[in-house]
């Protein structure tokens, strides 16, 4: 349990370079259009809670705050139906219809001007794809990346307890994001805390239809919120090997399937998409140098050892496991060294989604 005093210097970590800059008008008809195409043309999309947890111990590390005194915490309880594909990847376009997106010049101008910094280069580009979708998410960070532990090579809840814990800051590897968001929903926005998880949040208010903000989601608690129906957001025979994609039969509509049956069916009009550019930034030519030079990057031993003794600085016991990158105790025990809860406040239109029962 952590002291006040302790709570309010790990808070003061989760701040962005910058307050988010709202953007209206994102992307073209037409680039909206081609960016949803890869989505329906090379589907189909697995869920994102298979593709990057392998326990609910890895996920909790994502978040901001424990599961509740008594309660063991299990992936299936996280289970939504939101699902997750890749534009480009490692500096990457991953698709040809979609190169001038990815390398857009107005976002790496907007990357460069949220840290005031010299160059920029587009490192990744996502999309998140739902349709009526419950949030259990009490906020969260995006996966940072440090010189030589990065997303790429590393599990998502490491670099999630990296950026938490404040003590890698100088190799933390500066990013901006464009994020945007298609939905017609009018209740689903997008919560953010963007003085640190104690203070009051702020709000991307609804309707938020080719809508962004262009920030630094590695630093900043935030989360989606739940859209659609109640009674559709967790549809009877979810499962982890649910997919995601374009129904044959009409191109205005999407399937979610497990094995071969359809379990829900959307119009495109009831969907939440979410598009996800990245770029790592780079003050001056001296930092660019250094990071590509891989001359001062972390290794993984050095992580480690950082973390545990820095734990056991705390008065924490922890132990040195034969597996540091998927041991459950180990995770666990590195989270709640550097965890202050979940965000004090949320908006009254916003509130985390009840857990519900999952339908067999």
């Amino acid at each position: 349990m952590h002291t006040q005093a302790e709570k309010e210097r790990l808070a003061k970590i989760l701040r962005p370079a910058a307050p988010p800059v709202v953007l209206e008008n994102v992307y073209t008809q037409d680039e909206y259009e081609r960016l949803l195409g890869v989505v329906r043309d090379h589907g189909p999309w697995k869920l994102i809670i298979a593709q990057h947890f392998a326990s609910a111990d890895e996920l909790l590390a994502t978040m901001s705050g424990a599961m509740p005194e008594g309660v063991q915490p299990s992936l299936d309880m996280f289970l939504s139906p939101t699902f997750r594909g890749f534009y480009g990847n490692y500096g990457t376009s991953l698709y040809p219809e979609l190169h001038d997106i990815f390398y857009k010049q107005e976002f790496v101008e907007r990357a460069k001007a949220y840290w005031g910094a010299q160059y920029a280069k587009p490192q990744m580009m996502l999309f998140n794809i739902n349709g009526p979708c419950a949030n259990f998410d009490p906020g969260h960070l995006d996966s940072p990346s440090f010189r030589g532990v990065r997303y790429e090579n590393s599990p998502t809840w490491l670099c999630a307890v990296m950026g938490k814990s404040g003590l890698f800051q100088e190799y933390l590897i500066k990013m901006t994001q464009v994020i945007t968001w298609w939905s017609n929903c009018p209740k689903s926005g997008f919560t953010y805390w963007p003085n640190g998880p104690l203070e009051a949040p702020e709000r991307l208010q609804p309707p938020i239809y080719n809508r962004g903000v262009v920030v630094q989601n590695e630093m900043m608690v935030h989360r989606g919120e739940a859209n659609g129906p109640e009674d559709q957001q967790r549809p009877k025979g979810l499962a982890f090997d649910t997919l995601f994609g374009g129904d044959p039969d009409s191109r205005d509509h999407w399937l979610l399937k497990t094995g071969d049956s359809v379990i829900a069916r959307h119009h495109t009009n009831d969907l939440r998409f979410l598009v996800h550019w990245s770029a790592e930034v780079f003050e001056d030519f001296a930092e660019l140098k250094k990071n590509m030079d891989h001359t001062a990057d972390l290794t993984h031993d050095q992580v480690f050892d950082t973390l545990i003794k820095d734990v056991r600085a705390k008065g924490i016991e922890i132990k040195t496991p034969s597996d540091p990158l998927h041991d459950p105790e180990f995770i666990r025990t590195l989270n709640a060294a550097y965890d202050i809860g979940s965000p004090v406040t949320y908006p009254e239109e916003a509130p985390i989604s009840p857990f519900m029962p999952r339908a067999a």
